[in-house]
């Protein structure tokens, strides 16, 4: 089959894509049997083009709009790797061929869908090197760039308050999932502490803590967790280690406090 033929058969699986995935109710098992389909086909021409190789426009444009659908159905599936597989794709056109193809209306939308999927996933590391790679001025500017930004600096401020209200001001309906695998890493974490921190606790401080507004999500997540309810309706959480082992590994801070100012006072000599 030659190179047109095959060029001519993914635009006409994109377009049956495109059809499909602008339905309102559209079905998401059609929508990745064309994706499969065009991606198969994909192969047979420059899919992620080598450097110098030569390759035309209107398959970089084809190839780039079909990954695009591929990733916000990854989203719509809730596929997390299968949405880092579409960007990382995705990035070879968005940076490597900026110049010689239009720029995609959902490159910044994708983009920082990537950035929040990073913080979800408690990636700060590759966050940070991903924000290096975007031009100052969008970083500022761009809306689907600055919300994944805040979210981090609330992240690092300590401010989950901020990220859970932040689900009601998305900049696209499609950062919620994101938001919503951001607020469970958070819990997880708050929960380890809590564990840590008390012997028992009321459920409607748990649910405070942990932004679980609703009675059954509370429920369910103290069920995940192992915690039961002792006879006075307070949660106790369940620990591996006996009351000695706790006691073992305590921090003795009297001590450690003791040292810290007899070497300040010895340095106050010093000086």
């Amino acid at each position: 089959m030659s190179r047109e033929s095959i060029l001519k058969k993914v635009v006409t699986l994109y377009e049956k894509l495109k059809t499909e995935w602008s339905k309102r109710s559209r079905n998401l098992d059609i929508c990745g049997k064309y994706i499969s389909e065009i991606k198969v086909e994909l192969t047979k021409l420059q899919f992620l083009p080598a450097a110098g190789a030569e390759v035309s426009k209107e398959e970089l444009l084809v190839a780039r709009d079909a990954l695009e659908i591929g990733a916000q159905w990854s989203i719509a599936k809730k596929d997390i790797p299968s949405f880092e597989r579409y960007m990382s794709m995705l990035k070879v056109y968005y940076k490597d061929y900026q110049n010689e193809i239009v720029e995609s209306c959902y490159m910044y939308e994708l983009l920082g869908l990537d950035l929040l999927c990073l913080l979800a996933q408690n990636k700060v590391g590759e966050f940070h090197t991903a924000l290096e790679l975007l031009p100052r001025e969008v970083l500022q500017d761009n809306v689907y760039i600055r919300h994944p930004v805040a979210m981090e600096q609330y992240l690092m401020e300590g401010a989950y308050n901020k990220i859970y209200l932040a689900k009601g001001e998305v900049p696209s309906e499609r950062y919620k999932f994101f938001i919503d695998e951001l607020l469970a890493t958070i819990r997880e974490d708050i929960a380890d502490c809590l564990e840590n921190a008390y012997e028992r606790i009321k459920p409607e401080d748990i649910g405070r803590m942990l932004y679980l507004s609703d009675t059954a999500e509370i429920k369910a997540y103290c069920k995940q967790r192992g915690w039961s309810s002792d006879s006075s309706g307070y949660l106790v959480f369940s620990s591996d280690l006996t009351k000695q082992q706790q006691e073992e590994i305590k921090v003795p801070s009297h001590t450690l406090a003791e040292q810290m100012i007899s070497y300040a006072r010895e340095m106050e000599q010093i000086v």
